[in-house]
């Protein structure tokens, strides 16, 4: 199963990737992205999400 790594370094927490995929990401009370899952089963949805970042701090591992 694929997984996505969050490099918390480089994310501004604009929310981009909490509002395209809200079952996957969320952003926590520090502004960094975090998963709320494991597993990603929601591929389309958040392969947008990766798309979208506008500081590219997404990736599959």
């Amino acid at each position: 199963m694929p997984r996505i790594h969050i490099d918390a370094t480089e994310c501004i927490g604009c929310g981009a990737c909490e509002e395209l995929c809200p079952g996957v990401f969320r952003i926590r009370d520090d502004a960094v992205s975090e998963l709320l899952v494991e597993d990603v089963t929601d591929l389309p949805c958040a392969q947008e999400a990766i798309d979208t970042c506008p500081v590219e701090c997404l990736h599959w591992e």
